[in-house]
């Protein structure tokens, strides 16, 4: 990694633990709309792309202007007791700051929510760069993020280092020549990511950061 310019990170399960916030905003919304719970398989099913294309699953076209308020205004008002931020991130990306790397975000989120758990944690001012669900056309597993990245800061793949937590992450990764670190603090495809041969592999954010400071010095 001696060329190392630019770190990309995911965010869900990745940097913040966030995952139950995202099941009971969805589900506040459905049992608002339909009168309807789902299980937590049921909503990784449907999620993928950005909150208002996911929600058109289960409710109305015409109504998604109104539903998608209704759900940033759960997800914010619920933010600080739902989620977190992963313990020693912050020092993690002050860090890779200080050392004059370039810092993006690449999220499969949509641009309303990622904003909002970039404010609410108040690591918005590490991004050079965030590029979320609707910033591409195509989404993870492709790399077509990583790629805009790439482009925005004129790097070859070999400057770029991935960090994330799913199987899309590491293929998005592989897709674009990029060096992928898979992080399995909290991976909900943990068993899976740990088969796929990824560059590097994290169990906890210490061990990560350790790393990251052997690669720097």
């Amino acid at each position: 990694m001696k060329d190392l310019k630019c770190i990309v990170f995911d965010m869900d399960g990745t940097l913040t633990q966030t995952n139950q916030l995202i099941y009971d905003s969805f589900n506040y919304i459905a049992q608002k709309y339909t009168g309807k719970t789902y299980t937590i398989p049921e909503i990784n099913a449907m999620f993928g792309p950005p909150e208002e294309e996911a929600l058109l699953s289960i409710v109305r076209p015409e109504q998604i202007d109104t539903v998608m308020k209704d759900y940033l205004e759960f997800y914010r008002a619920q933010h600080n007791q739902l989620a977190r931020l992963y313990p020693g991130i912050d020092k993690i990306l002050c860090y890779i700051k200080k050392s004059d790397k370039m810092l993006a975000l690449f999220t499969g989120k949509g641009i309303y929510t990622a904003n909002i758990t970039l404010q609410e944690f108040k690591i918005d001012k590490y991004f050079d760069y965030v590029v979320t669900g609707n910033d591409v056309v195509q989404r993870k597993p492709s790399s077509e993020g990583l790629r805009k990245i790439m482009q925005h800061f004129a790097l070859s793949p070999d400057e770029v280092l991935m960090v994330g937590d799913a199987v899309s992450d590491v293929n998005a990764a592989r897709e674009a020549n990029v060096k992928i670190a898979a992080v399995v603090w909290d991976s909900y495809a943990k068993e899976e990511v740990l088969q796929m041969n990824a560059d590097f592999i994290f169990h906890d954010v210490k061990e990560f950061h350790k790393w990251l400071k052997e690669q720097f010095n």
